[in-house]
């Protein structure tokens, strides 16, 4: 019998924490998600409305797999991101809902919150899934930084279709080894 992984760990890098999100958290982390330039590419532009928010944060909350990241210099809220869909017959699960505060946008931030989650991730699956709308043009690009592939497309929770990109923990093992 193989135990549940860990979905909510705490992870830590030099620019960014992870750690488990907590109830008590909506405050600071609606006021990253209060920014409406976050949501523009995203399906749920709307996201920066208080009552929109508090059904994404209740819904993460409810997920079991969502962390909430903060700047290792001063312990800020500045976004967050989630495990989903853990699929263990697949070895593979989702990384997603991930947003930042605009000041940490550029890819330093991000790639170093996939990066963590990524390894975490690799202890358990074999296979990580990103699911990102066609019009959300900075995920893709973030994701195939990180060394995603394109992976045709897939429903999401919601039944909408989505691209789908992956990456296996091979091609995350030949992408951190790659110059920068």
């Amino acid at each position: 019998m193989s135990l549940r992984p860990d979905l909510q760990p705490i992870l830590r890098g030099e620019l960014l924490h992870l750690r488990p999100l907590r109830s008590d958290d909506f405050d600071a982390l609606f006021a990253v998600a209060a920014d409406p330039l976050i949501w523009e590419q995203h399906p749920a532009r709307d996201r920066y409305q208080p009552e929109v928010f508090r059904a994404f944060f209740d819904e993460a909350m409810a997920s079991g797999g969502a962390l909430i990241a903060t700047d290792s210099k001063d312990g800020q809220v500045i976004g967050g991101s989630r495990y989903h869909g853990y699929n263990a017959v697949e070895r593979e699960i989702e990384i997603g809902w991930t947003f930042l505060a605009r000041a940490y946008w550029g890819g330093k931030y991000n790639g170093e919150m996939k990066v963590l989650m990524l390894r975490h991730a690799f202890t358990f699956v074999d296979r990580v899934i990103f699911l990102i709308g066609q019009e959300n043009h900075r995920s893709q690009r973030a994701v195939e930084k990180i060394g995603a592939a394109p992976a045709g497309t897939r429903i999401d929770g919601y039944g909408r279709e989505r691209l789908s990109f992956e990456i296996t923990a091979a091609m995350f093992d030949r992408a951190s080894r790659a110059p920068h």
